[in-house]
């Protein structure tokens, strides 16, 4: 049985009407500002939540970005604030679709991309009251048509946790990511407009930590946004930035909006390099983290100057080999935290906490040899059978992960060279999995991965 999330504030926040709804989005989009950046395709976007009547026009400033790109994006990740519920962490959805006045909304229920990630989990009660998410469903099926929906509500957590949750979903093209917050509450109108300022300036040079509790009350998500956006040298643009004394109420007690959009450059695109740049710093972290474990039986602290890639979240996984075989490998899937912290972490481990070998001896560093496989985040695989799923595989490029049910096994693209035929690599890969190598099911599920390899 399907169970679907009814709107909560439709009628209220914006009408539960489908031709009123569908006339005020038309009204909305098509009296939307035009910016300089018309034309550039976003990756993320920063938009209001209060009723369509006072917030509408500068959400519509951008959303009418995303209109010239209709049906690109299958997958929108959409993180607001809570105002009904107090919880620490972060909010899924239990539920399979989500109302709209425009037709049901699918949810994406892959979570398999958040293992590991901290501080989040299923809480409906979060859900089902709140506005900040649901006033943008509409506005997303009027620009981009069928789409999945990975909706979080977000209470009391870090922007670096944010980060860490947004940099497991954030995908490649086909995902576009929203957050949604509104500006100052209840101000006087010039007040309004001086903290809105300060609000602005902060999310413009990507600075959590300068806005104010009292600035923005989806801080945290934005918070959360801004810090992957700087590590991934995404560029920002700002839209519209008004008042509910501008649109359609008093000016003695407004409410300030603003509307954001996030691009990927080419400096965004060149990760690869970056972090080839920092193979030297990388292994010698993993080497020291090493040695340290060696000498005190723990692992090595992070360091805390972390230069550039060091600090962006990052998941790597440490193999060691001696003697020609392999003497341990562990890491991690999902970026959730600093690369630098991965690193060491999971040298530490491959040496001494992988289940399948001995810890490792100090007369065993003579003829160790380290090798990091820097991993991008995993992408579901769409197929229809096994064969369609083995055809997109590309050797030597792509690593994967399987999982049915409570089986699950990942392996890194170098695992090609002693597997370079595609039907013995699934086999192999089934097998860690504990599954038959003709295990096949309905519920078969498969994602891809690159890796920048250092040290091999």
């Amino acid at each position: 049985m399907t169970a679907i999330r009814p709107t909560a504030v439709a009628g209220q926040f914006y009408p539960a009407d489908f031709a009123e709804a569908n006339r005020q989005l038309t009204a909305f989009l098509d009296g939307a500002v035009h910016p300089p950046c018309a034309g550039r395709r976003p990756k993320a976007l920063i938009a209001p939540h209060a009723g369509w009547v006072y917030s509408g026009p500068v959400a519509a400033a951008a959303y009418a970005l995303l209109k010239p790109f209709r049906g690109s994006w299958t997958r929108v990740v959409l993180l607001g604030p809570s105002h009904r519920v107090a919880f620490q962490g972060m909010a899924l959805s239990s539920a399979d679709q989500w109302a709209s006045p425009l037709g049901a909304v699918p949810l994406d229920k892959d979570w398999s991309r958040l293992a590991g990630v901290a501080g989040v989990g299923v809480l409906d009660q979060a859900h089902a009251q709140e506005h900040s998410l649901e006033v943008h469903v509409p506005f997303l099926q009027a620009t981009l048509g069928d789409f999945t929906l990975l909706p979080v509500v977000i209470g009391d957590a870090s922007p670096d946790m944010v980060a860490g949750l947004l940099d497991a979903l954030w995908g490649g093209p086909e995902t576009l990511i929203v957050i949604s917050t509104d500006l100052s509450h209840y101000l006087p109108y010039d007040q309004c407009r001086g903290t809105d300022a300060r609000t602005v300036a902060a999310i413009e040079h990507m600075d959590p930590a300068a806005i104010s509790r009292e600035g923005a009350c989806g801080r945290l998500p934005v918070g959360g946004l801004l810090t992957t956006a700087r590590r991934r040298a995404l560029e920002i643009v700002t839209l519209d930035v008004r008042n509910s004394g501008d649109t359609a109420g008093p000016k003695d007690r407004v409410v300030g909006y603003g509307s954001w959009a996030l691009f990927e450059t080419e400096e965004s695109m060149t990760e690869a390099d970056e972090i080839k740049a920092a193979g030297r710093a990388l292994t010698e972290l993993a080497w020291a983290s090493i040695r340290h474990g060696l000498d005190t039986g723990a692992p090595a602290a992070p360091p805390s100057d972390r230069p550039g890639i060091l600090a962006r979240p990052g998941a790597v996984f440490v193999t060691l080999n001696r003697g020609g075989g392999l003497r341990g490998c562990i890491g991690s899937v999902i970026a959730w935290r600093p690369l630098a912290e991965d690193v060491v972490d999971n040298a530490f481990k491959s040496a001494f906490k992988d289940p399948r070998f001995p810890p490792l001896a100090p007369e065993e560093l003579e003829g160790l040899s380290l090798s990091l496989s820097v991993l991008t985040p995993p992408v579901p695989m769409a197929f229809r059978d096994q064969e369609d799923m083995l055809e997109q595989l590309r050797p030597r490029i792509d690593g994967l992960i399987i999982e049915d049910g409570a089986k699950r096994a990942l392996f890194l693209p170098s695992v090609w060279e002693q597997l370079p035929d595609k039907h013995q690599f699934l086999a192999h890969l089934k097998a860690k999995a504990g599954m038959p190598k003709d295990h096949w099911s309905p519920g078969f599920k498969a994602s891809r991965f690159q890796a920048v390899e250092i040290g091999k």
